[in-house]
């Protein structure tokens, strides 16, 4: 056997891509699903910035703000999804699964930007407050509510794709400032507690930082090329070298290629044998990755059991038993 024998897993001859196994997570929304939503998402924009400037409310104003950020995070996530479908070419030969992940990143950053700026506008509210008209925040935000808790609801199915979670949970914090904008309403009206509306300012900017961070965070890990969250390098090594003829296993990578897909790669050495021999091996490395840990893109290369790390032997004696 070569010193060197090197496999791709990618389906075709000594390939294999398999799809759907446990460890992949496919979102299942149609991209024009974030069409709607951003169409919805810029008719409240619209709703909130008359009802802030009619009701005088801070919060309103920069739940707004808030739900306009929104929009392009919504057409940037649609323009992901769409790249994501396209198969993987000579330029991209992992294909576009990172799209999404790159427009979770760039959502995140800008909200981080952005709660930063909602915090100072609240702070200045607080030294200088002003009377809100009650009615037009609790209507205002009802409508907001709608359509937000809408919003989510259609998005909760791809709450698996990183992508999609980021819109996810920018929503999902849309209705729990709306939900939280009606309750101070109410506080403001039966108390006249004008301080109320920059706190509810304050929090929004809080809760927005908060779950972009979050994102940030596990975007930037895929982006450089961290291993997938729930795997780890040992767990992988150790159960291959339970396959038979696997003798020693090292220089094990494992990353993320984005939307739930995962590779590998590793050195395997291996004891002489024939090249059909290394055919079952290498496909039983393969189908372990695949079954065990959800890897659909796997890169082997055997090495010859008994060598030294680096041997320059072309056509090396068999190893001594």
């Amino acid at each position: 056997m070569a010193d060197h024998f090197h496999e791709h897993d990618h389906s075709h001859a000594g390939h294999s891509h398999s799809h759907g196994h446990a460890g992949h997570v496919h979102p299942t929304l149609r991209p024009s699903v974030l069409g709607w939503a951003m169409a919805a998402t810029l008719g409240l924009v619209v709703a909130e910035v008359f009802g802030g400037i009619l009701g005088r409310s801070v919060a309103l104003l920069n739940d707004a703000v808030h739900n306009l950020s929104d929009v392009p995070a919504l057409g940037i996530s649609y323009l992901a999804m769409r790249w994501a479908e396209r198969p993987a070419d000579s330029e991209k030969t992992y294909g576009y699964h990172r799209a999404g992940t790159l427009a979770a990143f760039t959502n995140a950053f800008v909200l981080v930007l952005l709660s930063l700026w909602l915090g100072y506008e609240a702070f200045e509210r607080f030294r200088s407050p002003v009377e809100v008209v009650e009615s037009w925040m609790i209507w205002t935000s009802v409508g907001a509510l709608a359509v937000n808790g809408g919003i989510t609801l259609a998005l909760v199915r791809g709450r698996g794709d990183l992508n999609l979670r980021s819109i996810l949970v920018h929503n999902f914090g849309d209705a729990l400032s709306n939900i939280a904008i009606i309750a101070g309403a109410l506080v403001i009206h039966a108390t006249g507690a004008h301080w109320i509306d920059p706190l509810l300012g304050l929090a929004i900017g809080l809760l927005v930082l908060w779950s972009s961070i979050g994102i940030l965070r596990e975007s930037s890990h895929i982006l450089l090329e961290g291993r997938p969250l729930d795997l780890h390098v040992e767990d992988v090594a150790r159960a291959i070298l339970k396959i038979e003829g696997v003798q020693e296993v090292h220089d094990v990578h494992l990353w993320s290629l984005g939307g739930g897909h995962h590779a590998l790669s590793l050195h395997a050495r291996v004891p002489d044998m024939h090249l059909d021999e290394c055919e079952r091996l290498l496909a039983s490395i393969k189908q372990v990755a695949s079954k065990e840990f959800g890897v659909d893109h796997t890169t082997v290369q055997l090495e010859r059991a008994g060598l030294p790390a680096k041997s320059g032997y072309v056509m090396p004696e068999p190893a001594k038993q």
